[in-house]
């Protein structure tokens, strides 16, 4: 398995490893298409679209996963084209909509290969927390950087404030978010290793 996923690390993809990466990737876009994507809370919505990024990584090794979120990025790109909203400006921008998602696939395949822990539903459930806050901060870290005043004047508040409310926003989300990503992904990946096993 380890020589598997290091062959897959080093950047060759098999049959399967592309079939995976069209699957999982075409899963997400469907999520954010349909709106499944988004889990309404009472103060805001949650995404999933990064779960589908996580399995393949976690599955994979990293360079499927960072394939996959790829794919997620882009599609981030089109809609904010396609639908645009108040912070389509910084969606266009790939180092908000496509690099978060890239590295998705890299910190949750390596936060679940270095957690030490005898339960394999322990280290995955640790790469499904580091994976989507990933997606979380990341996303709203580059809007900071790129875009703070941008988006405060989106948002109708001071420059000074931006930095409050992105990160606001990123604790609400973000916590949620890890929260749902592990309870999909563990199980998932638990019951497809299994399977693999067999």
């Amino acid at each position: 398995m380890e020589k598997t996923q290091s062959l897959r690390s080093a950047g060759k993809f098999g049959v399967r490893q592309i079939a995976i990466i069209g699957m999982l990737a075409a899963i997400s876009i469907m999520l954010g298409l349909s709106g499944f994507g988004f889990i309404p809370l009472p103060t805001a919505k949650a995404t999933i679209m990064q779960i589908p990024v996580i399995i393949g990584a976690i599955l994979e090794g990293p360079l499927v996963g960072a394939m996959i979120g790829l794919l997620f990025g882009l599609f981030s790109i089109i809609q904010s084209i396609t639908t645009p909203n108040i912070l389509s400006f910084a969606f266009i921008n790939p180092l908000v909509s496509v690099l978060p998602r890239v590295l998705i696939g890299v910190t949750a395949y390596y936060a679940y290969k270095w957690t030490r822990s005898e339960r394999e539903g322990v280290r995955i459930g640790v790469g499904a927390v580091v994976g989507s806050l990933t997606n979380t901060f990341g996303v709203l870290t580059m809007i900071y950087v790129l875009y703070a005043a941008q988006f405060a004047t989106a948002r109708g508040i001071s420059l000074e404030a931006a930095a409050q409310v992105i990160y606001g926003i990123a604790l609400v989300n973000g916590v949620p978010e890890a929260i749902i990503a592990t309870a999909i992904t563990v199980p998932i990946v638990l019951a497809i290793k299994k399977r693999q096993k067999n």
